[in-house]
């Protein structure tokens, strides 16, 4: 079904009162159209009963030769309701097969019923003689043999039925827009009751701004639609408020990241040009200023990496990856790092293995997990990449400093990184682990973290069968 503009621009009150009466009209039109058939029916029932019972009557003084009808004289044909159109007059006529008149009563005058030349068995209509509404019947007339050798037409006066008709059609037609006008205030002050609450909810909910985003609106007594179109918005609410707070903590993180080594390099420039310097001091604080400069690059190269995960269009390859020859490489890649630090890698993937991603993320995966392992693992440690087969789960395990308790929920947050690590010499900015974590849920990877604060810790990856 199609609707206007202008319907459509109706106020929801409105079109649920405008719906509601159409529903209505429909139904109600469809009652009234039956009762009047019913009512119809019922009172020409009537009428064909008794032009039946005059049928029998007259067929009984009727007799025939061949194809000859004899009427028989009797008192009854001269009765007064058949000598003239009075209240409720009888009227009679018979034809031959061809339609020549054979006899009718005197109350016709000049007046012929309908004649159906073909008319195989009883037949009932209605029609007009004169100013009288009349219900007709037209019944063959048949000899011996039974041979349709006429037609015998009997009519009676209908003005009661007529008149009953007509009147309950009056009042059917001046009730259903009477009705349509009650159902329509009705269904508007209902839809208005109903729809108070939506309205308080929208005037709660118009209120809250980035200044008061932690108000929630306050839920109904009652569990119904309502309820859960309060607990959708207040659980928006929370989202919204939960994403304000992490962009409003990455860009004071990512401020104060690039703060840093601006400072840095403002501070030795300062210092350079207070007097003369000697070549080798030159030479050293322009290295200082090249590795801030390399640490605002690294700094801007993952902030636009994430800024790519986070597009809508970023999506991971589906294909078969052979771990063990990608792990070996990333080793490769940072061996010279771990060694520096007199740490040993140690692998235990089985030549074969398999697993579904894409390559170049995983590789950063694992990248940046090893660097980690590296960064924060101890001295002459170990650090271990081990397959386990049966839970389809990549471990790799550091002995470093590990990760305290209250830490563990927050090491995959953007810019986070423990207060051990912030006050250490160890440098970093907290984004790679954001970085595998987004990787991770892009390729329907579980990553999970178990560590003991001076022990070591173990990121695992489980993947896919």
């Amino acid at each position: 079904m199609k609707f206007s503009t202008s319907t459509m621009t109706l106020k929801f009150k409105s079109r649920i009162a405008l719906f509601n009466t159409l529903a209505v009209a429909v139904t109600t039109l469809v009652v009234f159209v039956v009762m009047y058939a019913v009512v119809g029916q019922a009172s020409y029932a009537h009428l064909d009963d008794d032009l039946l019972v005059e049928k029998e009557e007259v067929f009984s003084n009727l007799d025939w030769y061949r194809d000859s009808i004899i009427i028989n004289k009797m008192p009854e044909w001269d009765e007064a309701e058949h000598n003239k159109i009075e209240v409720n007059p009888t009227f009679l006529q018979i034809v031959d097969t061809k339609g020549n008149l054979i006899f009718h009563s005197s109350n016709l005058v000049k007046e012929h019923l309908f004649f159906a030349g073909n008319n195989q068995s009883d037949l009932f209509y209605n029609s007009v003689i004169g100013t009288q509404n009349i219900r007709a019947g037209q019944f063959p007339i048949r000899n011996e043999s039974g041979i349709i050798i006429g037609q015998l037409s009997i009519a009676i006066s209908r003005q009661e039925s007529f008149a009953m008709l007509s009147s309950l059609l009056w009042v059917l037609c001046v009730a259903f827009p009477l009705v349509l006008l009650v159902q329509f205030a009705a269904s508007s002050l209902a839809a208005s009751k109903s729809i108070a609450p939506v309205h308080q909810l929208i005037r709660t909910a118009s209120t809250i701004g980035d200044s008061n985003i932690g108000t929630r609106i306050e839920l109904p007594k009652r569990k119904d639609e309502l309820y859960l179109l309060t607990a959708t918005i207040n659980d928006l609410l929370a989202r919204i408020e939960t994403s304000l707070a992490q962009q409003k903590q990455f860009t004071s993180d990512a401020s104060h990241e690039i703060r840093t080594p601006l400072a840095a390099i403002r501070g030795t420039l300062e210092v350079l040009i207070r007097k003369p310097r000697t070549q080798e001091v030159y030479e050293d604080k322009i290295a200082d200023i090249i590795t801030q400069v390399d640490r605002l690059h690294s700094l801007l190269d993952q902030l636009l990496h994430i800024a790519r995960l986070d597009s809508p269009e970023t999506s991971a390859k589906k294909e078969n990856v052979e771990l063990a020859t990608i792990t070996n490489g990333v080793v490769e890649k940072l061996r010279e790092h771990a060694e520096f630090k007199g740490i040993i890698i140690k692998l235990n993937i089985p030549s074969g293995t398999y697993v579904t991603g894409d390559k170049l993320y995983l590789e950063l995966i694992l990248e940046n997990l090893l660097s980690n392992a590296i960064k924060y693992g101890k001295e002459q440690g170990t650090i271990r990449i081990e397959w386990e087969e049966a839970t389809r789960t990549l471990n790799v395990i550091d002995d470093g400093i590990g990760i305290a308790a209250e830490d563990l929920p927050h090491i995959f947050d953007r810019f986070y990184r423990t207060d051990k690590s912030r006050s250490s010499t160890i440098k970093g900015n907290g984004l790679g682990l954001a970085i595998v974590k987004k990787l991770c849920d892009l390729q329907q990877i579980l990553i999970s973290v178990e560590s003991t604060s001076g022990t070591g810790t173990t990121f695992s990856m489980k993947f896919d069968r």
